[in-house]
């Protein structure tokens, strides 16, 4: 705040401070990626953390003395130690915690970024009038939070190098270029830094401008700024929070395109239905005030819903040896995508938009945006519709689902009692899977979409289709053989009585083939459904309810070559028992 009092025009200074900041992550992410990647990465966040000690007396100084130039160093600087910070903290968490608390340490981690940055807004513009006739109160408020950050990191565990003999590359340019090809090398994973970085550049726009957005449109002052900035940071918050609980405590991307909806509804709703500006002396109006903070909130809420899955999903696919330098490129990625926020933004104020225009204009982008990452990897979207499908139709009791393994080739196999049984299980397990189907299933239509883009495999029998048959083997294979994980329905056919077919013997010509572990799974409580065929075909009835309950366990894996179908049969049939 006292740097910005020397700043330029009111509405630009904010954008022009993000700017510095935001700089060192251009410069030495590249760098930052190989010491997180090398070295043991708790005593590493114990050194950044006592480095952010050693800033805040620069910045104290810079205050002290109000010169422009050292502020502006000390503002710098902060911007080197986040750049430190920001790869290890999300590479170190798969090293600490299992894979069913992943989405659960990166909410709690968004969040806690979220709300000290929120916090520090507030705090800020709590303690300023203070600070200007006291430093001693920002001084102490200061060394405080960079004690309290120091003292903290002591107590996190070991995570040991997973790269310790890679060798330092200390040119900016070439490593950040390296750094930068790196994450290019999966697509997925490119995209979902992308998507990342946006929400770093939506969330820094609306963040630098909500003050002015307070002032100058809804003619608030310091208590009505408090007020949104605080609900804000609490709505992120229970978004990244609620991962965990809507995700069932796994990597769930069909969380991504809901955020990516409210991203845009929520502030176009709050602009276009409030004022186009403060009326003079009017001062705030609460109802006005009241629209804000509810659309904010549902902002914030929309916002932890689509970043945190994709951190995970980063964490998860990304090869743990690279997984400091691929955080890395994330921080390169936010660095460039919120400079070039800024740079719009400032370029939009100055082209005479106001602020509210201005979030207009970024929630246009944002849905823009999100559209084209959505068709070009369909996977956010096909993983949305069996979200909302499974959701909406059933509460699942999961039990034992740790025992599908979450890297390497294995074969599912489970009872096949409806229609919504591939979408129950692709929904509940922790990876992607390749399912085996009869043709007729798979050209259902909406279902379809999904099948295609989960690369199902259609399947028919001999007397059927032979050649369709012949390239379902075929296929099945290659995804074993390059480490996939493959369902399959091994009776062929729904069950019509409620019962478990005979397992058929594709099953054991399968691990003939390619000889990986099997899992088996029972499914529970489907049977007459509206997806059954218990009564008459399935989907020609009336629903019989909703949301009701079913259930999903799995056994551990089989070896292959103790794989018997009929041994199979009787375990999947004595894990279902009898909730049909």
């Amino acid at each position: 705040w006292a740097v910005a009092a020397t700043a330029p025009a009111v509405g630009q200074r904010p954008l022009l401070l993000s700017l510095v900041f935001v700089l060192p992550f251009l410069l030495i992410s590249g760098i930052v990626g190989q010491l997180t990647d090398k070295f043991e990465k708790a005593q590493f966040i114990r050194i950044v953390k006592a480095i952010e000690i050693l800033i805040v007396f620069v910045a104290v100084t810079a205050l002290s003395i109000h010169g422009f130039g050292l502020e502006l160093t000390a503002l710098l600087l902060m911007g080197m130690q986040s750049a430190l910070f920001g790869p290890v903290k999300y590479a170190i968490l798969p090293q600490l915690l299992g894979e069913r608390d992943l989405i659960g340490g990166n909410g709690l981690v968004v969040a806690g970024t979220l709300i000290a940055i929120m916090f520090g807004s507030v705090l800020g513009i709590s303690i300023a009038p203070v600070a200007g006739h006291s430093m001693t109160v920002l001084t102490a408020m200061l060394l405080l939070l960079a004690v309290f950050g120091f003292l903290a990191s002591l107590a996190i565990p070991r995570a040991e190098s997973l790269a310790p003999d890679l060798k330092l590359n200390l040119n900016p340019l070439s490593a950040g270029l390296d750094t930068l090809r790196m994450a290019t090398q999966q697509r997925t994973i490119f995209l979902s830094i992308l998507c990342i970085s946006w929400f770093w550049l939506f969330g820094l726009v609306f963040i630098t401008e909500l003050p002015e957005y307070v002032r100058t449109i809804l003619g608030g002052g310091t208590s009505q700024l408090r007020w949104v900035l605080g609900v804000f940071a609490v709505g992120v918050a229970m978004g990244a929070l609620f991962c965990e609980r809507l995700s069932g405590r796994t990597v769930e991307l069909g969380l991504v395109p809901l955020g990516a909806l409210g991203l845009t509804v929520f502030p176009l709703w709050m602009v276009l239905g409030g004022p186009d500006a403060a009326a003079p002396g009017r001062g705030a109006d609460w109802t006005d005030m009241g629209r804000v903070l509810t659309f904010m909130g549902l902002t914030g809420v929309s916002g932890g819903l689509f970043v945190v899955p994709l951190y995970a999903l980063v964490q998860q696919r990304v090869t743990p040896s690279e997984r400091g330098r691929i955080f890395a490129a994330n921080n390169l990625y936010n660095g460039i995508f919120m400079a070039a926020g800024s740079i719009l933004a400032l370029l939009a104020l100055s082209a005479g938009l106001n602020v509210a225009q201005l979030f207009v204009v970024i929630a246009l982008m944002n849905a823009a945006i999100t559209i084209y990452i959505f068709f070009v990897i369909p996977e956010f979207v096909m993983r949305f519709i069996v979200w909302i499908l499974v959701h909406t139709m059933y509460r699942v009791k999961k039990q034992s689902l740790h025992h599908i393994p979450e890297t390497g080739a294995a074969v599912l196999v489970c009872n096949h009692v409806s229609y919504m049984d591939p979408l129950v299980i692709m929904g509940n397990s922790p990876r992607p899977t390749r399912f085996v189907m009869t043709h007729k299933i798979f050209r259902i239509p909406v279902l379809n979409f999904v099948f295609r883009h989960a690369k199902t495999i259609p399947i028919a029998p001999m007397h059927e289709d032979p050649e369709i048959l012949a390239a379902a083997y075929e296929r099945i294979a290659e995804e074993l053989e390059d480490g996939q994980l493959v369902a399959i329905f091994p009776e062929g056919k729904l069950t019509t009585t409620g019962e478990i077919n005979e397992f058929k013997a594709g099953i054991e010509r399968i691990i003939e083939r390619t000889p990986v572990p099997v899992i088996p799974l029972a499914l529970q409580g489907l049977w007459g459904s509206f997806f059954s065929r218990k009564d008459q075909d399935a989907v020609l009835k009336l629903p019989r309810r909703l949301w009701s309950k079913i259930g999903l366990c799995a056994a551990p894996p089989i070896a292959p070559e103790r794989v018997d179908r009929e041994a199979l049969h009787d375990q999947v049939l004595a894990m279902r028992g009898g909730w049909r």
